[in-house]
């Protein structure tokens, strides 16, 4: 048994170690002593370098460890529990050393998003494994870098393990001053600034008797250092953790989501739990967290992008519904070198594909978002994402998963592995705090798990946001609603926001009249990038100053060009922006302030030696951009370039073939005005087209495009010999260099031949494609009830006892229209309010025929039988299936078209 579990655990400590050298890390030699040390008490680990921290790991008389982390001379956390129970064993006393083996781990590598894209990072590693009374082995992996301590639990345990609890503990004194937040799993509650001792008194909505939780990331201020804790590399072999606090006490013991047992296979390492530790400056500029997760699982990341998009919801909240209102957004985006339009909760699937090539023919992709419970199981996932990705949707906004439980976690891993293999970008929302995950799949852009700008304005909150939780990762805040009515702060603040807080998304909040109302704003939006090569905090914390405010200022570089964001809460105060950060010479500085109800610009030249000062009013701010002040050079503005104006036309745009028939198809493409187009290439996407469906000729290319001239394609389809009638789009789309360089994607043009195969025999309305939908609650279903708001959460169609295998499941007020080609001759249902309904619900039943009656049901309650619903369709072209309310409200009207098919001509 002994060398089994010898054997197990090489493999396990091994399998962290090949982890890091999978990476590209440098690992050390390691220092290994085999023999048993049972007289060892005290183990301490120093960082790298001129690191000034230290960790001291002790095992006491009773055999329970305990960690402490000093830096300098003085402590910074006071010795704190360490260990963790097992469904099989108690790891948290009558413990024994049995091994120490040290290393170094150097390591580089390269993000997408964040605050630095080139990383390198050194950490001192022990592993020591003890052995407790029963045998069992619990090894504890302490690393110590130039930012911070982490540390992880190793079990050896072969099989599968399930983890009780932890009683990893971090103590602070209790006088030390505390920014906590109350914890909820979506990380929207409000921090307060207090002490370690009394945290529980400002937050009782959290406490079970003297007892309250609290949220990463918390941030202490303990002896002139700063202590931001937190945990990293947490995946669906674990849950997500939070701390607990005892009224008055000195201790923060880590406790699982939900109370609840994690079990994975084993072998198992833990995730880390983690002190960033420094100064303020430190803290700000630390990556420790990224350094901790495991590296990137997409080996090619070229398709992912930061970049600015604007954003209607929360300036206009109802019209993320609104294909015309959607196109100013995409106008707007368009003309000011947005990246990125996001189309909001309320989009159409009938509509979502014509957006998407309007903007993309102007060089702006669309972002769509979603409820998580219409992508919450792997068969949602296999209909949507491939689909949205078909439409040409760049990535998906994620929402309300609000929950850190190991099942949530997995759910995580399983969608970012679908979005990754589909190159799909993905935004969470409603969402667990980024713990490493953005280095891990570069594909996440950014996360929300913040109070931020569409829950009200704080501007305290937002000084405490920045030494808190987008210090750890992304933070999808959506700044900047200019136009916002009863604004708490200036508009200078407002513009200030997308630089102080980070995220590879940065969703706009205004409207386009919101932006053109602030002209200074847009200019300076138009430079701003989401991604950086350098950050530095340049003055400011999250405690009141003795002016009585609260400030920060931060500064972030892209390439050659520094921008530098400012906020105050409180009352009217100078910001200082010492300028060290710029290299030698000279510098153009650009700031914008406010003046009145507007912003100004003013331009001077500086030097590293200079410190800016800034005036700003109550709730106030500033934004600057600063450049090389090179001869001639009057501005920092690179010039925004937007994609021209081009015509692509297909003849025909509609046309009827049967299976097995062909449709000729002509394209011409043509650049009015402007440059000549590079890298031009027209293509049909076979791979875009029904199984069985074949295409003949070739791609047409073209060097470049001259203005005027016209590039040309001839493409035959055949349709499918076993295609249904119904419609399809043919896409035919040109691709060109998109002229503002810089890796930016190809421009994409895109217009479609819509084919439509005669409907013909006896075919379902669930199998039909609607040319419109609307429905009371979440969306209309196909072969299932209505069920809850997602897509595909419905339950087997039943009323009155009996079930149906097709048919459609909506909620009133709601209705399709669906095309039937004049070719029907007969439409019949069973219809009733679904036995999900519980006895509650009424609705009414309506048949349409472009726009006329064609029939009609009385009110049907629930538990009623189905009603049979029969009409001549004969000449019809659209066909409407309307559910009322019946005048009473639409709560529990879930309205079942049982078995609703149509006859057509053969």
């Amino acid at each position: 048994m002994r060398q089994r579990r010898e054997r197990v655990w090489r493999a396990v400590t091994g399998v962290v170690a090949a982890a890091l050298v999978g990476s590209g890390l440098v690992v050390a030699a390691a220092v290994p002593s085999t023999a048993e040390q049972p007289a060892a008490r005290t183990w301490t680990v120093s960082g790298p370098g001129h690191s000034d921290l230290t960790a001291e790991l002790n095992l006491n008389a009773a055999g329970e460890l305990r960690l402490a982390v000093d830096r300098g001379a003085a402590p910074v956390l006071l010795p704190g529990r360490l260990g963790i129970r097992t469904e099989q064993h108690d790891l948290t006393s009558g413990l024994r050393l049995v091994r120490r083996q040290d290393r170094t781990v150097h390591d580089s590598y390269k993000m997408t998003t964040g605050k630095q894209l080139k990383r390198t990072t050194t950490m001192r590693e022990a592993t020591l494994t003890f052995r407790a009374a029963d045998g069992a082995r619990l090894g504890v992996v302490l690393r110590v870098s130039d930012d911070g301590v982490a540390y992880r639990y190793l079990l050896d345990g072969p099989g599968q393990v399930t983890v009780d609890q932890e009683v990893s503990t971090f103590r602070l004194p209790t006088d030390a001053k505390a920014w906590v937040q109350p914890y909820e799993p979506s990380y929207e509650t409000e921090r307060t600034e207090t002490t370690a001792g009394a945290a529980n008194e400002a937050q009782p909505k959290t406490c079970s008797g003297d007892t309250c939780s609290f949220g990463y990331p918390t941030l202490f201020e303990v002896n002139g250092s700063f202590v931001l804790l937190t945990e990293a590399d947490v995946d669906g072999r674990y849950s997500g953790s939070h701390l607990e606090h005892r009224d008055g006490s000195s201790s923060y013991q880590v406790a699982l989501a939900d109370d609840a047992p994690v079990t994975s296979q084993g072998p198992l390492a833990t995730p880390w739990r983690t002190a960033i530790v420094g100064s303020l400056d430190t803290l700000v500029g630390s990556t420790l967290v990224d350094d901790l997760a495991p590296p990137s699982k997409v080996a090619d990341t070229s398709w992912i992008r930061p970049g600015m998009d604007d954003w209607s919801w929360l300036s206009d909240g109802s019209s993320p519904g609104d294909f015309d209102r959607q196109r100013d957004f995409v106008d707007y985006a368009a003309e000011h070198g947005l990246q990125y339009t996001l189309v909001d909760a309320g989009w159409q699937e009938g509509w979502v594909p014509e957006l998407v090539r309007y903007a993309r023919a102007r060089g702006v992709d669309v972002l769509l978002w979603f409820d998580w419970n219409d992508l919450r199981t792997q068969q949602q996932r296999d209909v949507w994402l491939p689909k949205v990705k078909a439409w040409g949707v760049a990535g998906v906004k994620v929402d309300y998963m609000s929950s850190d439980s190991q099942a949530q976690f997995q759910w995580y891993d399983a969608i970012l592995r679908d979005t990754a293999r589909l190159k799909l970008m993905i935004d969470f929302h409603g969402a667990t705090i980024p713990r490493g995950l953005q280095r891990t799949w570069p594909q996440v852009m950014s996360v929300e798990a913040v109070r931020g700008e569409e829950n009200g304005q704080n501007p305290t909150r937002d000084i405490f946001l920045a030494f808190t939780r987008n210090i750890v990762g992304s933070m999808d805040y959506t700044p900047t609603w200019f136009s916002r009515p009863g604004r708490q702060g200036t508009l200078a603040r407002e513009l200030a926001l997308p630089v102080v807080f980070e995220s590879g998304w940065t969703s706009l909040g205004d409207n386009p009249e919101g932006f053109a109302a602030q002209p200074v704003a847009e200019r300076y939006l138009e430079q701003l990038p989401t991604a950086w090569d350098e950050t530095h905090l340049l003055s400011g914390g999250p405690g009141e100053r003795p002016a009585g405010d609260r400030q920060v200022v931060i500064a972030r570089r892209s390439a050659d060009r520094w921008f530098v964001g400012g906020i105050l809460a409180g009352t009217s105060d100078t910001m200082e922006a010492p300028l060290g950060f710029l290299g030698k010479g000279k510098w153009l500085l650009e700031t914008v302030t406010d003046k009145g109800n507007q912003l100004q610009r003013t331009v001077r030249t500086v030097t590293a030696k200079d410190t800016y000062t800034v005036l700003t009013a109550d709730n106030g701010g500033f934004a600057a951009l600063a450049c090389p002040a090179t001869k001639g050079r009057t501005d920092c503005d690179e010039p925004v370039v937007t994609a021209p104006t081009t015509v692509l036309t297909l003849d025909p745009t509609t046309a009827t073939a049967g299976p097995g028939t062909t449709v000729k198809i002509n394209a011409r493409f043509v650049l009015p005005r402007g440059d000549a187009l590079h890298d031009v290439r027209m293509t049909l996407d076979a791979d875009r087209l029904p199984v069985g469906w074949t295409v003949t000729g070739a791609d047409v290319l073209a060097g470049s495009l001259k203005e005027g001239k016209t590039l040309s394609g001839r493409f035959k389809v055949t349709v499918g010999k076993d295609q249904p009638g119904g419609a399809v789009e043919v896409p035919v789309s040109v691709t060109y260099a998109d002229p503002a360089g810089h890796k930016a994607p190809p421009i994409h043009v895109e217009q479609v031949v819509r084919v439509a195969i005669p409907l013909h025999g006896t075919i379902y309305a669930s199998d039909q494609s609607f040319l419109t939908q609307t429905n009371g609650y979440g969306p209309v279903e196909r072969d299932q009830s209505n069920g809850d708001s997602g897509r595909q959460d419905g339950h087997p169609l039943t009323i009155g006892g009996a079930v149906y295998d097709k048919g459609l499941g909506m909620h009133a007020p709601a209705r399709i229209d669906m095309d039937i080609q004049g070719r029907c001759t007969r439409f019949e249902a069973h219809v009733g309010v679904d036995d999900e309904a519980e006895g509650q619900g009424s609705v009414t039943f309506t048949v349409l025929g472009d726009g006329r009656q064609l029939a009609a049901t009385d009110v049907v309650r629930s538990g009623q039988a189905a009603v049979d619903v029969t009409t001549d369709t004969t000449g019809m072209h659209t066909l409407s299936l309307v559910v009322g309310d019946a005048g009473d409200g639409k709560n529990f009207d879930h309205a079942d078209w049982g078995l609703a098919r149509i006859t057509c001509a053969d």
